[in-house]
């Protein structure tokens, strides 16, 4: 199912009747793969006519929330959405040394080219993309300069991507510092907020690996000189190391090392959210259900963005409630 583009945000009913509602934000949580549900989820915040003056996202969510911004949903809704096995094989540009398995280029030139021209400071609404300061541990809110080194920062998994050097501080994937940026969201001035987490499930029955089958298809009907070229293809020295890391476990059923790092970052975000939300919990908690994909299976776009969009339209009739009663109330007594 393809979900509906609203060519713009349309202004909901409390805006119609002539009050202006407190600022309203949006934290976009961390969880690799299964961040394409944050497109359903705008989605469904856009149909629904209510428009967020701030948005924070820590890795993927600020991949998702930077392209919301910069006008690129579209785009990168169809590129996720275009992914299979081939071309996310494409995008994984291995690096023999270094600081990370994956250069990371080939997704930066995708990023380059629909938004190197957006600078934080300029967009219509406030944007912060969560990151961490690799030496200090701090937790860092990038909020001005080029957007794409900001995004790269926020989702620079150690051990998968190497860190990013923005003002010159080495910054890694935010998701080890506020998986949820709710706080973020506050700081920069909301008044309601609502939270988009990927781990709601991640530990319940559904819960799965993090293993992706990188194996291509074969098509039968493909000529013998395909064939014979994409069976060579598997026995690239770059393809064979990919598939030992991230590829699914073998006979002995030993996790790979792809697995242990998703799992052990799947374990890291649902510990570190518990405690952050308990202190600081939105107005409005969404978790879509998607325990059962694994943080790597970034071809399942389509399911997850129908499953974000369902889990925010459900909760569409609360945020409208929450919008109205904060509303009602003197200015004065809505700044927190």
């Amino acid at each position: 199912m393809r979900l509906p583009t609203p060519s713009a945000d349309i202004h909901p009913d409390h805006m119609q009747q002539g009050r202006k509602h407190p600022p309203l934000g949006i934290a976009l949580g961390g969880g690799v793969a299964r961040g394409w549900a944050h497109i359903g989820a705008l989605r469904a915040i856009m149909e629904a006519g209510i428009r967020p003056d701030i948005i924070t996202g820590t890795s993927i969510g600020a991949l998702v929330g930077g392209a919301y911004l910069s006008g690129n949903l579209d785009t990168l809704e169809n590129w996720a959405r275009s992914l299979n096995k081939r071309r996310m094989m494409s995008y994984m540009d291995l690096r023999w040394g270094g600081a990370g398995f994956l250069r990371g280029d080939r997704l930066a030139r995708v990023l380059n080219h629909y938004m190197g021209d957006v600078r934080i400071e300029e967009l219509d609404r406030r944007f912060a993309a969560v990151a961490c300061d690799l030496r200090s541990g701090y937790e860092v809110w990038m909020q001005q300069g080029p957007i794409v080194p900001a995004i790269r920062a926020s989702y620079a998994l150690p051990g998968a991507f190497e860190p990013v050097k923005v003002d010159g501080r080495y910054m890694i994937d935010g998701a080890l510092v506020n998986p949820v940026p709710v706080s973020a969201c506050r700081a920069l001035g909301a008044h309601i907020v609502i939270a988009v987490s990927l781990n709601g499930d991640a530990f319940g029955p559904m819960g799965t690996n993090h293993e992706v089958d990188l194996d291509e298809e074969m098509d039968d009907t493909a000529e013998p000189f395909e064939l014979a070229a994409r069976s060579l293809n598997k026995m690239r020295p770059d393809r064979l190391l990919l598939k030992s890391m991230l590829g699914t476990p073998g006979k002995s059923g030993e996790p790979k090392i792809g697995s242990v790092m998703m799992s052990s970052l799947n374990i890291v975000m649902d510990r570190i959210s518990r405690s952050r939300l308990a202190g600081d919990p939105p107005d409005v908690f969404v978790a879509p259900r998607v325990g059962h994909i694994g943080m790597l299976e970034f071809t399942k776009a389509d399911e997850l963005i129908e499953r974000g969009y369902r889990a925010m339209q459900h909760e569409i009739p609360l945020i409208r409630s929450v919008i109205d009663v904060l509303s009602s109330l003197p200015s004065s007594a809505t700044v927190s």
